[in-house]
């Protein structure tokens, strides 16, 4: 009788990793929405989860999956099951501003 595909169904979750600044822990927020009751609005819900990350896999904006799982710390209660999208990487000495040509041409092309 002791089958263990009859245990409670483990829950997942889909969200982004907030922070990787720990050792195997990462924060990952997921958002939903909920409707409002009396006018129907939808708004944006938010919470966030601490995450085990037994390699260091998972980056900071990466799009990822965890699921439920036994308290692994005091606050730990979610593990990564996987990444589902890379965040995107600025080029390495890249800066939020755009860069500016040294020398523009003028209006009529002659220089």
């Amino acid at each position: 009788m002791s089958d263990k595909t009859t245990g409670k169904q483990k829950k997942r979750m889909r969200g982004v990793v907030k922070s990787d600044k720990m050792e195997q822990s990462i924060t990952v927020t997921v958002q939903r929405l909920v409707a409002d009751p009396r006018y129907g609005k939808y708004l944006r819900r938010r919470k966030t989860f601490m995450a085990h990350n037994p390699q260091n896999y998972a980056k900071a904006g990466d799009l990822v999956e965890i699921e439920s799982t036994r308290p692994l710390s005091a606050r730990k209660r979610w593990r990564l099951v996987k990444v589902l999208k890379r965040a995107e990487a600025a080029p390495a000495g890249a800066t939020a501003a755009p860069a500016v040509e040294s020398e523009a041409p003028n209006a009529e092309g002659i220089a």
